[in-house]
């Protein structure tokens, strides 16, 4: 606004004013949008139409609670680990997870309760081997399946 409303002006008239007065000046042309319909038609989707909309734009994802944010960040680093182009940049990025997990026990965080242990980085680590085997060894052989014995025998030797 440039001005204040005059006394004795009401607002609408004022406004209209103002309006017409830049449009006439051309401060509306070339706007970005202009001519073209509203998005959406003009129809809402809700209460929050208009985060989500921008969320979609910004390609953002909806912010999780902490709780529920460390279990994703575990999720996406597990699978980023395993499919990783190193040994080395696995252990890496299992290791920085566990240690964002260990900062994490020792604080509260937002959302429901959930307790998110660490990740065992040999366990990760046989996985990235699984499925990055090395060329040129042979794939060694699993060894084959131990015979469980009935509970009623584990004590007769």
């Amino acid at each position: 606004m440039t001005e204040r409303k005059p006394i004795g002006v009401s607002f609408e008239t004022w406004i209209d004013r103002q309006i017409r007065e830049a449009t006439e000046r051309g401060e509306f042309d070339d706007l970005p949008g202009a001519g073209k319909p509203i998005p959406g038609g003009g129809k809402q989707d809700g209460e929050m139409w208009w985060i989500k909309r921008k969320m979609r734009e910004e390609n953002l994802s909806f912010p999780l609670p902490g709780t529920l944010a460390l279990r994703k960040d575990a999720e996406d680093s597990r699978t980023a680990a395993v499919g990783a182009h190193t040994e080395a940049e696995a252990r890496k990025i299992i290791e920085e997870l566990n240690g964002r997990i260990c900062d994490a026990h020792g604080k509260p965080l937002s959302g429901p309760p959930v307790f998110q242990p660490t990740l065992d980085v040999e366990e990760v680590l046989t996985e990235w081997r699984e499925r990055h085997p090395v060329e040129g060894l042979p794939a060694s052989p699993e060894p084959p399946p131990r015979k469980r014995r009935s509970f009623f025998r584990r004590g007769k030797g």
